[in-house]
């Protein structure tokens, strides 16, 4: 009995190597402890039966305390290791820090936020109006005839009653002209929204920016002058325009307005269709019928009101072939223009 209580004592000294075992020693002395053969603790707890019933129960219990001391260590080594087996083979010190993302502005929030600056320092002030709309407002005060296509619900999204969408920031026009007398200066950024298909040029939801300048004695010439102003000042001083005829309803004489392509200067290329030019707007004088629908004296007061969009603008200056890449949220793609998004 001795000799085995003796036994038990020296083996005890041996629990103070398992905190310091690595994950190739730590097996190796489970077995040499453990083991179901040839353990130290085995061979002891083996001849516990052969002893008198008094030496049996000390010695028995004695090695039986010992054998759950030395699982419970080998079990918290264990799980040590482990642990820090995970934590460092998740950790490649090879590869070089990760930065953390920052935000920016959307390339068309910027575009916006320039064109609107270019004009107030021209003398406009930013307007706003609801994006839900009368057909009054969003067509009819516009000049439009009760048979134009856009009123169709194949082109534009009806809700209830008279009420849509609006289809352009126009409507806003008619508010502003409707609360406030000449002279008016006002720029209008806003959602559109239109039965276009998703492609590579059109999107069914759309920004958009309108201006709108009445006063007395506003003439084409004013016009012309404002809107290449803006063309030299938002792409490059040397910038060329052009005004073609067009038609819209509410404005009399209407112009589509180009600008130099800004990818191959004039000398054509695939973005530009080998023209050239690219078309970046819509405008013309306001149409006397659009005054009068708001209660301004037409003989009195004249006008020019435009519309782009700004997604088509930042196409043009940054050469992007597919209106689709500015929507579909790839920070890849957009941490290119948004300042600051990394």
């Amino acid at each position: 009995m001795r000799d085995l209580l003796a036994a038990l004592a020296e083996l005890r000294e041996r629990l103070k190597e398992i905190p310091q075992a690595d994950e190739r020693r730590l097996p190796d002395l489970k077995t040499e402890i453990l083991g179901r053969k040839a353990g130290a603790l085995t061979r002891i707890l083996a001849r516990v039966p052969k002893l008198d019933p008094a030496s049996r129960k000390e010695v028995g219990a004695a090695a039986n305390a010992l054998k759950r001391e030395f699982e419970a260590a080998l079990n918290a080594r264990e799980r040590e290791l482990k642990h820090a087996a995970t934590s460092v083979s998740s950790l490649d010190l090879t590869m070089p820090g990760r930065t953390s993302w920052r935000g920016g502005l959307h390339l068309v929030t910027q575009v916006v936020d320039e064109i609107c600056e270019i004009f107030h320092e021209l003398g406009f002030t930013r307007a706003v109006g609801p994006e839900i709309e009368t057909e009054r407002n969003n067509f009819f005060a516009l000049n439009f005839p009760n048979d134009h296509p856009a009123l169709d619900a194949q082109d534009s999204f009806y809700l209830d009653g008279d009420l849509l969408l609006r289809t352009h920031t126009s409507p806003v026009q008619i508010r502003t002209l409707e609360r406030y007398r000449p002279p008016i200066r006002v720029v209008i950024p806003g959602l559109a929204y239109r039965r276009d298909p998703f492609d590579a040029s059109h999107s069914p939801v759309f920004e958009q920016i309108e201006g709108l300048a009445v006063d007395e004695g506003i003439t084409f010439v004013d016009f012309k002058a404002t809107l290449a102003a803006f063309a030299r000042r938002f792409f490059t001083p040397d910038t060329q325009v052009r005004f073609r005829p067009s038609y819209f309803p509410f404005t009399e004489p209407s112009a589509e307005m180009d600008v130099q392509c800004q990818i191959c200067r004039g000398a054509g290329c695939p973005t530009c269709k080998q023209t050239g030019w690219m078309e970046i707007l819509g405008s013309g004088m306001v149409h006397p019928a659009v005054l009068e629908n708001t209660g301004v004296d037409s003989e009195r007061y004249s006008g020019f009101a435009w519309g782009m969009g700004p997604a088509r603008i930042a196409m043009s200056r940054h050469g992007i072939p597919d209106i689709r890449l500015l929507y579909e949220s790839d920070v890849r793609f957009l941490a290119q223009f948004a300042e600051g998004a990394r």
